[in-house]
């Protein structure tokens, strides 16, 4: 006989674990005394992303004397953004806070995003960095380059010096559910839903243990895979650098003829300087008008919704045979 579900609880966390043995105890410690100083129902999902430390198994056992703490050990190691998907795919409370096992994001302001949260009656508060001493400059010019870039080329409006440390309401969880993507990249995809939001600053704590497990190699991809997954910007490049080429080849073509004129080329020269510069520049031009189709194709394939209603008032429209229901992102 299956169990019945219990009473969804106000506040869930979710925290992705890779190798994070060393500051697991330190975590249980900090944010349990805050949770449990809340008053109010909580959850905490830890998903253990394939890790080789024994982080899992240690999961496994602070969850006998935490009875809050559901451990999720994936089978591989699948990457941050896809143990967070883990993560909220197992988050049952009204608010889901995501944060990382590092403690640089201190879990003391989980009472006040909270508490912003329901004051406001916002679906997304951010926790920004307001002092990022800790990381180095390389890290600050960096991060700051790729809010710019996102700006310019995705589109997104993406508030300065945020992460992944952030608490979400239920229905933006259920919103990113809906979402088939798999190259997911959560700190431009929440701000793209539109949801009302609200930030709260904090200062920047060192790791409290263990080592980093964003390197640049990693930092480099995700900043990537944000920017590939918004937009199609490096397809059209395709096409301006083969309408700039084919001016230059008309340049070019010209600048050959009057040498052949004047009698400054050796024979055969301006034939093939000509036939050169023309079949580079239709080269380009033919891959800038196939990389504008492949970026639709791109854009169909992503299934993303054209839109989401915030609010409907009056009736709803009418939908033809009432037996069927519109489809998803269109109501």
């Amino acid at each position: 006989m299956t169990a019945e579900p219990g009473p969804r609880p106000h506040l869930s966390v979710v925290v992705p674990c890779y190798d994070e043995a060393e500051v697991l105890p330190l975590l249980e410690g900090r944010l349990r005394a805050v949770l449990d100083g809340l008053g109010v129902s909580y959850q905490v999902v830890m998903v253990g992303d394939g890790s080789r430390d024994g982080t899992g198994e240690l999961l496994r056992k602070t969850s006998v004397g935490w009875p809050q703490l559901e451990p999720v050990v994936l089978a591989r190691n699948v990457g941050h953004q896809l143990a967070l998907t883990a993560g909220l795919d197992h988050a049952e409370g009204d608010y889901v806070v995501t944060m990382d096992a590092d403690l640089q994001d201190p879990p003391e302001l989980i009472p006040v995003m909270l508490e912003r949260a329901v004051a406001e009656g916002v679906d997304v508060v951010y926790a920004r960095r307001s002092d990022r001493r800790t990381d180095s400059r390389f890290k600050r010019w960096t991060a700051a380059a790729y809010y710019d870039l996102v700006r310019r080329g995705a589109g997104v409006d993406l508030p300065d010096h945020v992460g992944d440390y952030r608490l979400l309401s239920r229905r933006v969880v259920l919103a990113l559910r809906m979402l088939p993507e798999r190259h997911r990249v959560y700190r431009l995809l929440i701000p793209w839903l539109g949801f009302p939001s609200a930030v709260v600053e904090h200062r920047r704590e060192p790791r409290a243990a263990g080592r980093t497990k964003y390197p640049v190699r990693k930092m480099v991809s995700l900043a990537w895979n944000g920017l590939s997954s918004f937009t199609t910007s490096p397809l059209h490049l395709a096409t301006t650098v083969g309408a700039s080429a084919s001016v230059l080849a008309l340049l070019g073509a010209v600048g050959v003829i009057v040498a052949f004129l004047l009698g400054r080329t050796v024979p055969g020269w301006a034939s093939v300087s000509v036939a050169v510069l023309f079949l580079a520049a239709v080269q380009l031009l033919c891959l800038g008008v196939l990389g504008a189709y492949v970026g639709r194709i791109y854009e169909e394939v992503q299934q993303r919704p054209m839109y989401r209603v915030d609010q409907e008032t009056g009736r709803r429209p009418r939908v033809e045979d009432d037996r069927e229901e519109p489809p998803a992102g269109r109501r």
